[in-house]
């Protein structure tokens, strides 16, 4: 038993001396390893500051910036921690770690797609100058203004009040229309006039009616063409631009022109047209009703049958 105790008490000495003696040999490279991660810790402040600073020049969204720095800072925190464990001799700890982590992280990549793809459109969503918070948009069949653009969802306020909320993958993914880029909007008003009528008067009148009714862009060229031979009348389309941030001042411009039309057309007697339909009632065309034989011969029939109930003959038992 004393001799059984005796040996394990050498082997524990051994032990231990030994660690003693890796101690020693690895002691620079223990303080070496404390100095690094010393002042990673205090560079990784400046790190975080330096990616703020950065972003702050390319967007105002403060969720973007602060998972952007912290996401930095992480990145520049697990490379220090890399080279420590580099400094220390410990390749196996830090092959096993970095398998471990490519294991995790499909694993969450995998669980996680939808969100995470979700997350860095909303990123790029909010770096990118194609469209920010108050712009008047169109995507996935949705029309209204960014209210707010998160690292989830995009939130559009439609002009009849609701509150949309699109997957930023949907709207980075697929056709936006961004009507406030610009800051101008063409107005396109179609309407027709009368066959009857003289086309060039009529192209006259209704450019001087925008030009002295309707406060549009006058660097911007104020244009009608005649398109089509309609029905019942020649059809125009007037353009014209007008600088626009929101869709009231739209159809308020709109509105403006389509009032000075009518009052110019009125006052120099041109006619827009109601839709028409001819019944034409010949073999041939333009034949008259009264004047076809069918005709006779109905009002004939008609005249000659006895009277009844419904038109039909009676008779008395």
């Amino acid at each position: 038993m004393w001799d059984q105790f005796n040996e394990a008490w050498k082997n524990l000495a051994e032990k231990m001396e030994g660690w003693f003696n890796a101690l020693v040999v690895n002691l620079p490279n223990i303080l070496l390893a404390v100095v690094v991660l010393v002042l990673s810790v205090f560079a990784s402040r400046f790190v975080k500051k330096g990616v703020r600073r950065a972003l702050k020049k390319t967007t105002n969204n403060g969720t973007v910036i602060g998972v952007l720095s912290n996401f930095v800072t992480a990145i520049f925190l697990v490379l220090m921690l890399f080279l420590i464990l580099g400094i220390l001799n410990l390749d196996k700890a830090l092959t096993s770690l970095l398998a471990g982590a490519g294991v995790v992280g499909l694993a969450v990549g995998l669980a996680l797609q939808d969100p995470m793809i979700n997350l860095f459109s909303g990123i790029l969503m909010s770096v990118r100058d194609y469209y920010k918070v108050g712009d008047l948009i169109e995507t996935n069949d949705y029309f209204g203004r960014i209210q707010k653009i998160n690292l989830r969802s995009t939130v559009i306020f439609s002009p009849q009040g609701q509150e949309v909320i699109i997957p930023n993958k949907e709207v980075l993914q697929k056709p936006l229309v961004n009507y406030s880029h610009n800051g101008k909007r063409r107005i396109d008003l179609s309407c027709g006039v009368s066959y009857g009528d003289d086309l060039e008067m009529v192209k006259d009148v209704a450019l001087e009616a925008i030009r002295d009714n309707v406060d549009y862009n006058k660097s911007r060229p104020l244009e009608l063409y005649f398109t089509e031979f309609g029905d019942s009348s020649i059809n125009f389309v007037l353009r014209f631009w007008k600088d626009i941030t929101a869709q009231g001042d739209f159809l308020s411009a709109k509105d403006q022109a389509i009032i000075a039309l009518k009052k110019a057309f009125d006052t120099n007697g041109i006619t827009i047209p109601f839709p028409i339909r001819t019944l034409d009632f010949g073999i041939v065309g333009g034949e008259r009703l009264d004047e076809m034989k069918i005709a006779e011969e109905f009002s004939l029939s008609v005249s000659e049958s006895p009277k009844g109930t419904n038109g039909n003959s009676t008779s008395q038992n």
